[in-house]
């Protein structure tokens, strides 16, 4: 107490200029500590600013290269049913390089999608499945398919699995949106291992159509791979550097690694994946989802070599095309770790048909 009163009388006897220097600096610290406030939300207000324009510019960013890429793509495809090599081999070369084009733009939006409003990401898919649709059209009105001879020589065996062979798929063939193109490719089988090394091999494009009960080894990289009508099969794929499209699957497994995956009319099918943008599907029912799980030898190089060594979790991500609520879809659900698949390698694969 006697403490206090002596503080309190020091208080009241001190120096009247002592006192107003005191004030004067705490009302410059205070005067210092808020300007440092308003520099600190300044700069948060900055950033934040910046943060939306990086986003906006990036998105400005990429339609102006899509869009000059696809100008580029379909004055190509014009000027090819003008003017194009007469030699065939010339003229399958210069319909690959068209293709490679369309993949790289496919690539790109692999690339950016995780930046891209879900609205200008199906934009783009729609035009390049158009530009592929024309590329297609354009390769079958100058490169008329081969007819086949000695038809009638065929045994029982041989003979392709027909459309009246693959009645029991749910969605009739006539429906599909889907053109089997006319690349390298195993096609018509049943109750067979196909297998396929693209290393050392320059195959751009791969099919995969009309198996039964089949199982499909690819091994290496290829730039896109198609898969129409497949029942009952497990098809396992090294990485893919573009784009894999399926349609129509029913009771199938895929082991496969691409940039970007459309699946299609699948049912009862489970898929596991790597993939660097979300997977879209539609039309789909009761089709699952785990993590990539192949192996074979050199297969770390050939993801490396294809930007696909590093796993995204994209896997789980699936957007449904069809369901746009925002509840989960009802359609597609992630496979319980009890019921995968463990770690397939198909590094010995001498016992099946090799394919062309």
């Amino acid at each position: 107490m006697e403490n206090e009163e002596a503080i309190s009388t020091s208080n009241q006897d001190q120096d009247p200029n002592l006192h107003k220097k005191h004030l004067s600096m705490l009302e410059r610290l205070s005067n210092r500590h808020q300007t440092r406030i308003d520099n600190s939300l300044a700069r948060q207000s900055e950033s934040d600013s910046s943060t939306s324009s990086s986003s906006t510019s990036s998105t400005s960013s990429f339609l102006s290269r899509f869009s000059d890429s696809k100008r580029s793509i379909e004055s190509q495809l014009a000027q090819s049913r003008l003017t194009h090599p007469t030699d065939l081999t010339q003229l399958r070369s210069h319909l690959d390089s068209i293709s490679a084009s369309i993949s790289d733009l496919e690539k790109l939006v692999a690339e950016c999608s995780y930046f891209l409003p879900s609205y200008e990401v199906r934009s783009s898919l729609k035009t390049i499945s158009d530009l592929r649709q024309s590329l297609e059209n354009l390769n079958s009105e100058l490169i008329p398919k081969k007819k086949f001879a000695f038809k009638n020589k065929s045994s029982k065996k041989d003979l392709p699995i027909t459309p009246e062979n693959t009645d029991s798929f749910s969605i009739p063939h006539e429906k599909s949106s889907f053109v089997v193109r006319d690349s390298p490719g195993f096609r018509n089988k049943s109750g067979v291992t196909l297998v396929k090394n693209f290393k050392g091999s320059e195959v751009g494009e791969f099919t995969v159509s009309d198996l039964d009960s089949c199982e499909v080894r690819l091994i290496g990289s290829v730039r896109s791979l198609f898969v129409h009508r497949l029942r009952n099969c497990k098809v396992y794929a090294g990485p893919i550097i573009g784009s894999i499209l399926i349609e129509q699957a029913e009771g199938c497994v895929f082991v496969v690694a691409s940039h970007q995956i459309r699946i299609h009319n699948a049912k009862g099918s489970d898929f596991y994946l790597r993939v660097r943008s979300r997977p879209i599907i539609e039309d789909c029912n009761g089709v699952r989802f785990a993590p990539f799980c192949l192996s074979y030898e050199g297969i770390e190089e050939d993801l490396r070599d294809a930007s696909l060594d590093e796993e995204t979790g994209n896997w789980g991500n699936v957007d449904d095309f069809k369901w746009l609520r925002a509840v989960q879809s009802p359609n597609w659900s992630v496979l319980p770790e009890n019921e995968r698949a463990g770690m397939v390698n198909i590094s010995n694969s001498g016992a099946g048909i090799e394919g062309n």
